[in-house]
């Protein structure tokens, strides 16, 4: 779907601080949202959670710099890190090139899916937010 210029996927879990999460059994896939990735401009180094930490949702566990920006990695989802994409050593503009496939950041193997996926927003939930989440960054500016 997209909303005021921006791609969501409709198959993915959204966390208010723009990182999404892909189910796929109990392990959780998260990346960037494509706002952020725009919002940050061109991504030139990514802190990823190193593989066995143990993350809790909503809160900080890496971080991502652009040449303007440097922005923390939250947890969309409790669990223990599984893998992290190696790739985004060497390539980190993969997250604004593909935030969504070759861009993903971490893997989790997830504590409490059911009770987790219940913070988070589906696609029907996300036009307002991100409306309102684009008036916030346009008043930031001004």
């Amino acid at each position: 779907m997209e909303i005021e210029g921006y791609t969501f996927p409709d198959d993915l879990y959204y966390h208010k601080e723009h990182f999404w999460a892909r189910v796929e059994g109990e392990i959780v896939t998260v990346g960037t949202t494509d706002f952020a990735q725009k919002l940050a401009g061109d991504i030139v180094f990514v802190e990823m959670p190193s593989v066995g930490k143990t993350v809790e949702q909503g809160k900080p566990c890496g971080s991502m710099e652009s040449g303007k920006w440097v922005g923390r990695i939250y947890a969309p989802v409790s669990g223990k890190v599984q893998s992290s994409n190696e790739e985004l050593e060497d390539s980190p503009e993969l997250i604004n090139t593909s935030p969504y496939e070759k861009g993903w950041i971490f893997k989790i193997s997830s504590s409490g899916l059911q009770e987790d996926l219940k913070g988070l927003m589906k696609i029907g939930q996300m036009g307002d937010f991100i409306k309102s989440e684009i008036e916030r960054v346009k008043k930031t500016k001004e």
